[in-house]
């Protein structure tokens, strides 16, 4: 419980900084990842939430060997409501009546996932914790493509001129895809090492002979390019709610097939299970995903402060685009 309630703090507060961060930088892009990787790294604000971010990794670690998969998704999920209040005290972003309604539709169709999957200390053992290689391979193979088409979809729709400002629901349903695929992954790599006090020599055999490494490594480094573009771009207070609801329907749908886990047999739970899964798609499907065009100001917004952070950033990719 403690490393879940410490995951919640760090993931929220490393997705802070790094927005914070990105938003004094000039504008990035997934086409040139090295000059990304030399800008970040160079900002010691965004190494700070980086930090942050892999140490909430280590804390989910711990999260998916001691606690009850349905108890773990529950408080993930209540770590949104500190992202909002951090992202609006810190960042002045501010979330309409309709996006509102919407993230708490689909907190609501989280919470009625995770009310279907099993939570007494019994039902623990019935948890999967391998799924066969050529399993994982078809389930993570197809949502890899997906995720990547639809980034470049959201990427083109950008860069479109006399485009309307995006909210990042594109990017958001993207990257969830992708973190969908890294949480299988965790979920795989957390059963390898089990017994890595016990026999080490062996577990980390068994580790580099499955797939959850490497799928680690390929949608760590994808993920980190293209997270940072989207962060840059958009709010974070609606990319990262998408991203998450995303992701953990993926990983209670496409994992329950993967690692062998049944469907709930109570008639109640299998109910709360689709009906919180067709919401959560529903709700991401008809949410906004342009913002409204910001009002024209009376003043020069080429005087001495200079345009605002959202303006520099859209000057400048259309400056870097091919004529």
């Amino acid at each position: 419980m403690a490393a879940a309630l410490l995951a919640n703090v760090l993931y929220s507060t490393g997705f802070v900084l790094e927005k914070r961060a990105l938003a004094s930088l000039p504008a990035i892009s997934v086409r040139e990842p090295a000059r990304l990787l030399r800008l970040v790294l160079g900002n010691v604000q965004w190494i700070g939430g980086a930090l942050a971010l892999a140490a909430g990794f280590g804390a989910q670690l711990i999260v998916y060997r001691t606690l009850p998969i349905a108890a773990a998704q529950g408080i993930f999920v209540s770590g949104l409501v500190l992202l909002l209040l951090l992202s609006g005290r810190l960042l002045g972003e501010r979330t309409s009546g309709r996006e509102r309604f919407a993230i708490g539709a689909v907190l609501g169709a989280l919470v009625m996932v995770v009310l279907s999957l099993p939570h007494e200390s019994h039902d623990t053992g019935a948890v999967g914790s391998d799924a066969p290689v050529t399993t994982i391979l078809l389930v993570c193979a197809p949502t890899l493509a997906a995720g990547t088409w639809l980034y470049a979809v959201a990427e083109r729709r950008v860069r479109r001129r006399h485009r309307k400002p995006a909210t990042g629901v594109d990017y958001g349903i993207a990257l969830g895809l992708l973190y969908g695929v890294s949480s299988l992954a965790i979920k795989g790599l957390s059963g390898h090492l089990t017994g890595l006090l016990d026999r080490p020599g062996a577990a980390l055999l068994g580790v580099l002979g499955s797939p959850y490494p490497y799928l680690l490594l390929f949608t760590g480094a994808f993920g980190l390019v293209m997270s940072q573009v989207a962060l840059q771009r958009c709010r974070v207070s609606l990319i990262v709610p998408v991203c998450t609801t995303v992701t953990s329907v993926f990983t209670a749908v496409l994992g329950t097939f993967a690692f062998g886990e049944a469907l709930p047999e109570d008639p109640v739970r299998l109910a709360l299970r689709v009906t919180g899964t067709v919401l959560a798609v529903s709700v991401l499907l008809v949410m906004p995903k342009h913002d409204p065009p910001e009002p024209i100001e009376a003043t020069d917004p080429t005087g001495p402060t200079g345009p605002p952070p959202s303006t520099r950033v859209t000057k400048e990719l259309t400056a870097h685009e091919p004529r």
